[in-house]
């Protein structure tokens, strides 16, 4: 785009710039004060290239633009020589959307995402392309090259905690540092040594005399969240007592240790302990209604994923997988659950007319089928809630058609298309064949109801300007 053009045939349709009293710019629309509005040329604007749409509210003439807007402005203000104004709140002059108590804790979390997604998409794709290498027989999993590739893949998913301590600190307005160090607490090399030796060993951690919870954190998500939420509050509780002087070193100090004594002793178990509960209630299901389990597991893994609990599960399928050589109760549901997702994000990619998201929903579509989410997940349909509503009614019925055929895997692997082999099995290729069949039902039926429920969203007025 040719911000430098599009701004002098945007300056030029407003009436030029005599006619302009005063513009600033909101996160995708510039925002005129006009002094005759009549001047205004909203046909010839709404037909220009790189303009979405013109709104005249609030005593403002809107041009709106889409994520390039801060671009166009900066044009806009050297052509016209404006005055440079602060960017202003989108929602400042628009009535607020009501929304359930769920939505907006996942849209909430969603913006903690926003930021590290750049970093977990390229991780995602690196993870997506070693596993078709490994499958096709060009990279061998033993391999130092592997070794080293997989270190590059695996560490914007391990420490994770670290980068959402950033981006959360930004939501809780505490400091970002602190918050980023609290996150590397959870995954340091000897914290993590001693609660693996501890679980080996069979024994106990303790801190101040108080029990440890042997949960491992990284990839981690909701206790770094609650983590920072609750050095943002000891943060600015210190800022308000602490003398001047000694602010320096004692609000620090007061948020680190406080936060992370807190965190390792309540906040971050509370994962695991739902976990627990979780995988407790499905090793019940399977041993009664076996049928059920991939169902649900393929419907609710988004959000177990998001939660962090759905590593309860995973010990169950190994288990299964060590003893009786199968496994029915993990590995399904996780499968349509993945390309559910991928494809959810695939038909945002196909049906937004916003260029970033496009881009966006179609690489991580791609890396959600072939069996890493979390692209896919916080960067496209955690944001939009109707891909995650799509994504968890195609995972859910392609885990009911695995449930009612019995379909079990005989080796482990990143849930995904590149993993079907391990479906091979059994005394026929019935098994592997029906997770085909299932896998393509989570598929089609979570790109068709996302591509509906687009439209559905869309005449609502729930999406964006510009989506």
């Amino acid at each position: 785009m040719d911000y430098k053009q599009l701004a002098a045939v945007i300056l030029e349709k407003v009436g030029g710039k005599e006619n302009v009293d005063k513009v600033l710019h909101c996160a995708t629309r510039l925002r005129f004060t006009l002094k005759d509005v009549d001047k205004a040329d909203t046909d010839a604007l709404k037909k220009t290239k790189g303009v979405l749409s013109v709104i005249n509210a609030g005593g403002q003439y809107q041009v709106v633009i889409g994520p390039d807007v801060p671009q166009v402005y900066q044009e806009v203000v050297a052509l016209g020589n404006f005055e440079i104004a602060k960017p202003v709140d989108a929602s400042a002059d628009e009535p607020k959307k009501k929304q359930s108590k769920l939505s907006s804790v996942l849209e909430y979390i969603a913006s903690m995402f926003q930021p590290i997604i750049p970093a977990i998409t390229g991780a995602g794709l690196l993870k997506a392309l070693m596993a078709l290498g490994t499958v096709t027989g060009l990279l061998d999993s033993a391999s130092q090259t592997y070794i080293i590739l997989n270190a590059i893949a695996d560490s914007a998913f391990y420490f994770l905690p670290i980068l959402l301590g950033s981006s959360a600190a930004k939501t809780f307005k505490c400091n970002q540092y602190v918050a980023m160090a609290l996150g590397g607490v959870l995954v340091y090399p000897g914290f993590v040594d001693l609660i693996n030796a501890a679980k080996d060993a069979g024994t106990s951690v303790s801190l101040f005399g108080l029990p440890v919870t042997l949960a491992s954190y990284s990839s981690s998500v909701v206790p770094i969240l609650l983590g920072v939420w609750f050095m943002s509050v000891i943060e600015h509780a210190v800022q308000k007592v602490s003398p001047k002087a000694v602010k320096f070193f004692t609000v620090p100090l007061a948020s680190l240790l406080a936060a992370g004594v807190v965190t390792i002793l309540a906040l971050g178990p509370i994962g695991t302990w739902i976990g627990n509960l979780i995988a407790a209630f499905f090793s019940w299901l399977n041993a009664n209604a076996g049928w059920a389990v991939p169902t649900l597991v393929g419907a609710l893994n988004p959000l177990l994923v998001m939660t962090g609990t759905h590593y309860g599960l995973i010990p169950i399928g190994i288990n299964n997988l060590a003893t009786a050589g199968f496994d029915t109760v993990v590995g399904p549901g996780m499968l349509t659950s993945n390309v559910a997702q991928g494809a959810a994000g695939l038909a945002v990619g196909l049906r937004t007319r916003n260029k970033d998201t496009k881009q966006l929903a179609m690489s991580a579509g791609l890396t959600g089928v072939l069996g890493i989410t979390e692209p896919v997940l916080y960067g496209v349909n955690l944001k939009f809630i109707y891909p995650l509503i799509s994504a968890m009614i195609g995972g859910g019925v392609g885990g009911l058609y695995l449930g009612i055929t019995g379909v079990g895997r005989y080796a482990s692997g990143s849930p995904g298309l590149l993993v079907l082999p391990a479906y091979i099995g059994g005394d026929s290729m019935a098994n592997l064949v029906n997770a085909c069949i299932g896998t393509v039902i989570a598929m089609v039926v979570s790109f068709v109801v996302c591509y509906v429920l687009y439209g559905v969203w869309k005449k609502q007025g729930k999406l964006e300007e510009g989506e």
